[in-house]
């Protein structure tokens, strides 16, 4: 009986673009080589003498004249795809078609709405006028979404905002927010200023609400704001949690958290890298065991640094962190090779086998 040869695995399916892309070259060798042919066919007309000759020699001529426009069509064909996929519309139209499309497609990209592109194109291509295409731009899901402040002041019999007066009130709120000093994630995108546009609520009102929870800040009880600054937070992360304390509870803890991640490094003469200590944070990683983990590296880091130094593969704060906290396996096994060499030298002479000896002791074993 014949062994069936084994199924080779199939190979990754190509991307629509990358299927393009490799169509279109294809495409563009195939009219290369048409033309060449060509080049040849009108050579070999040009010296035929007899009338049969230049006779089939004309009709080669015309055949390959002939599948160089259909290719080149289809070249064309292909290209446009490509140009539609990737959203190059504008080189989808010409003329006055093609600067109603750029002028509508930079004033909604101006709004965040770019994705948008694709049913001004549409609509341009079908002959709307841009007013036509503004008004119908704004009955779709993007547009109410971006604008959806203006869809509650509407069922609240509030007149909607114009598009620049509703992004100037955002550039406003953002602008008090900042000065405030507000950390950031807090009041600070589009999303988060709906409901104010909603309920109409000025920048001149949202100015007064800030003042008033600055100065519920510096009005509070010396004691809880001792406790809150002891959990790593600022006087504006106060600030944010007395304007709107559901809000700010979720950025406040986890600045907390970083914060207090950050300090066991600190106390242990390592640098405090905000954004590892956020993403510790966010992977659950507590203060007991930031302290911990903090106070194992500690104990062993001198020693790997100066295995590292002897054996010119150098042994980083980075290295130690990600192999403590994280169990990377680089990192495991680069501290693993320093300890492998020195034992490998142990016997070779005393004055780096300490280190070795020092591992040991604090356990430092693979």
């Amino acid at each position: 009986m014949t062994t069936p040869t084994p199924a080779l695995p199939a190979a990754a399916p190509l991307s629509t673009l990358d299927q393009l892309n490799a169509t279109l070259a294809s495409q563009k060798q195939k009219v290369a080589s048409l033309n060449l042919q060509l080049q040849v066919a009108q050579r070999l007309l040009s010296s035929q003498k007899t009338s049969s000759g230049k006779t089939s020699a004309q009709a080669r001529v015309n055949s390959l004249q002939s599948q160089i426009t259909a290719s080149n069509n289809s070249l064309n064909t292909t290209q446009n795809n490509i140009y539609s996929t990737t959203g190059q519309y504008d080189k989808l139209l010409s003329g006055t078609s093609r600067d109603a499309y750029l002028a509508l497609n930079t004033l909604f990209s101006g709004y965040g709405l770019g994705s948008l592109a694709g049913n001004i194109f549409n609509y341009v291509k079908n002959g709307y006028s841009s007013d036509t295409i503004s008004i119908l731009l704004q009955d779709t899901p993007e547009y109410k979404a971006r604008f959806a402040g203006n869809v509650a002041r509407e069922k609240a019999g509030l007149p909607a905002l114009s598009p620049s007066s509703y992004l100037s009130t955002e550039d406003s709120y953002r602008q008090i927010m900042r000065q405030a000093g507000l950390p950031q994630g807090f009041y600070d995108g589009t999303d988060d200023f709906t409901n104010f546009i909603g309920t109409d609520v000025s920048p001149t009102e949202l100015q007064s609400r800030v003042d008033l929870a600055s100065q519920a800040t510096a009005t509070a009880n010396p004691a809880y704001k001792q406790a809150l600054q002891q959990m790593g937070l600022d006087q504006a992360s106060i600030t944010a949690y007395f304007l709107d304390p559901v809000k700010s509870l979720p950025i406040l803890q986890r600045q907390a958290a970083t914060a207090a991640i950050g300090s066991e490094a600190l106390q242990r003469g390592f640098n405090f890298d905000q954004q590892y200590s956020q993403n510790l944070a966010s992977e659950g990683v507590s203060q007991s065991q930031a302290a911990s983990t903090y106070n194992q590296i500690g104990q062993q880091f001198n020693q790997l640094e100066t295995l590292g130094s002897i054996y010119g593969s150098a042994w980083t704060q980075r290295q130690a962190e990600n192999a403590s906290f994280i169990g990377d396996s680089q990192a495991v096994q680069q501290q693993g090779r320093l300890v492998g060499q020195e034992r490998a030298q142990f016997s070779g002479g005393a004055g780096s086998a300490s280190a070795a000896r020092g591992l040991a002791s604090t356990g430092g074993s693979f």
